[in-house]
């Protein structure tokens, strides 16, 4: 059973310095029908102007995930960590018992565009942690491992057992993921145009995937997506 998501189904703020589009509720969006999916709870598909960015805020008790697709995302957190993180970087943050963090644009010219992501963790209270993970030079036409609960073959370990991936794809590339019995998955396009069983997704266009045995991503045009495996 496959439910399409469509990008312009998607709720929508614009604050000047943000534009961000959210495939769940969200702040002032709310959407009854789309509170997350499974352990999947946020996907803001954010642009973030020149010099602008979410100044220190406090976050517990959630698994923190962004990828920059275009400029480049500063990070400051109260556990004294701090990066800039550009195209094919991904950024993981385990909130736990709390953390203040910061996230701006460090360009005076150029905007930021990333996708954040938060899943909720399989319990609470533990302790803060912070990690990168870059892929910007990974092959294309494979499926990357990202982030899992194991941390298995040197990916992000999270407190969840869910499973991230991305996908690098060039037109014509296809790739395959196998659901086990009882998994789920939520499948978003991030750039470019794909089909996903046969069904036709365009960037911002994701699909909650439910009794599948087989998912088969090909891509009509040079795209980027992510499959999320989840319990």
């Amino acid at each position: 059973m496959m439910t399409i998501r469509k990008s312009d189904e998607r709720g929508h703020a614009n604050h000047g310095w943000l534009d961000s589009r959210f495939s769940f509720s969200f702040a002032e969006y709310h959407d009854p029908a789309h509170m997350g999916f499974r352990s999947l709870r946020v996907i803001n598909d954010d642009r973030i102007a020149p010099g602008g960015g979410f100044g220190m805020h406090p976050h517990r008790d959630m698994e923190i995930i962004s990828y920059v697709l275009e400029g480049a995302l500063e990070h400051k957190d109260s556990m004294g960590n701090g990066s800039v993180i550009r195209p094919g970087d991904f950024q993981y943050m385990a909130a736990g018992t709390g953390v203040l963090h910061s996230e701006f644009n460090p360009s005076e010219k150029d905007s930021t565009h990333l996708l954040q992501i938060w899943i909720k963790p399989d319990k609470g209270g533990v302790k803060p942690g912070y990690g990168e993970k870059h892929f910007a030079n990974k092959p294309a036409g494979q499926l990357h491992l990202v982030a899992s609960k194991s941390g298995r073959d040197e990916s992000i370990a999270i407190n969840q057992d869910a499973e991230l991936f991305l996908a690098r794809l060039n037109a014509g590339d296809t790739v395959e993921h196998s659901l086990q019995p009882k998994r789920h998955a939520w499948v978003h396009v991030a750039e470019g145009e794909v089909t996903l069983n046969g069904k036709k997704l365009n960037a911002g266009d994701a699909a909650a995937v439910s009794e599948e045995a087989k998912l088969q991503l090909t891509a009509t045009g040079k795209s980027q997506v992510l499959l999320f495996d989840l319990n």
